[in-house]
């Protein structure tokens, strides 16, 4: 058996040409408005600071503008609450990036819930997360959000199909089984405290793994004609699933690179071009 490739590098690259139409359809409509991405940056972490720079890459790439803001490692929660509160209130922002993670002397969530809900364009503030779940329109978490546009482009059906999500994150393993639950998937959620887990992955239609270990989803727990999306990656290009001996006997997967991450980026994207759409009035 053949498995399906879930590229989401193609995807991403189909959508941008899209978004690219789109923002310059709201320069036209607007007088030259140009949606506007705010990326917060706070340390030195370079991992972060290779992420912004690709989000920064990608709004380019369609036409759209990045604000960069960059603050020390001793940054304190009310510095970076008061820098929040000044790009809310700025009119030619759309959204608003908070790079994750912070450091440890800041109230991440406290920062996360500061961001004004038309402008959480990553997914991140509980009153986004509680809209999403009860099946309110708000912008979904980017790397959920991702893998829910992925499965629809491929037409993979959701609807009664045993889901297991593996990781319970703020930020992607429950938005992740809301979403999923919301398309009318079981949906279990595994975690560390998960009694069995081989047992429970080993009865699932699609698994999505989240945990943040490589290699950490055995194949062998995994059956034949399963969907596996991985969320994961680490050095050598490895994600949470041992993927290798799956790639013939599942019907369908994402890669480790190449898979989840591009439209990870790609829905950040896609979301602050909605949301200048919705603030400039352009349908």
């Amino acid at each position: 058996m053949t498995a399906l490739i879930l590229d989401g590098k193609t995807l991403a690259q189909q959508s941008e040409a899209e978004l690219t139409e789109r923002v310059t359809a709201i320069k036209l409509a607007s007088n030259g408005a140009t949606p506007i991405l705010a990326t917060i940056l706070v340390g030195d972490d370079p991992a972060s600071a290779t992420y912004v720079r690709m989000k920064g890459n990608a709004c380019q790439r369609i036409g759209m503008d990045s604000l960069k803001i960059e603050l020390g490692k001793d940054t304190t929660t009310e510095q970076l609450l008061d820098k929040i509160i000044e790009l809310n209130n700025d009119p030619n922002v759309h959204g608003i990036l908070l790079q994750h993670p912070v450091p440890e002397q800041i109230d991440e969530r406290r920062c996360f819930d500061a961001i004004a809900i038309g402008k959480d364009v990553d997914g991140v503030t509980t009153a986004g997360f509680g809209k999403m779940a009860m099946g309110v329109a708000a912008y979904g978490s980017a790397t959920p959000k991702g893998i829910m546009r992925m499965l629809e482009a491929y037409d993979i059906p959701l609807a009664g199909k045993e889901a297991v999500v593996i990781g319970r994150s703020p930020i992607l393993g429950k938005p992740m089984a809301a979403m999923l639950l919301n398309a009318d998937a079981t949906v279990t959620i595994c975690h560390s405290r998960t009694v069995d887990l081989p047992t429970v992955v080993a009865r699932a239609d699609i698994i999505v793994a989240t945990v943040g270990r490589p290699e950490y989803i055995k194949a062998d727990w995994i059956k034949d004609n399963a969907i596996v999306i991985d969320a994961g990656y680490h050095p050598g290009g490895v994600g949470d699933v041992e993927l290798a001996p799956l790639t013939d006997r599942v019907s369908a997967y994402t890669p480790v690179p190449g898979g989840v991450g591009p439209m990870t980026i790609n829905t950040l994207i896609y979301q602050t071009v909605a949301a200048a759409e919705q603030t400039l009035n352009v349908a």
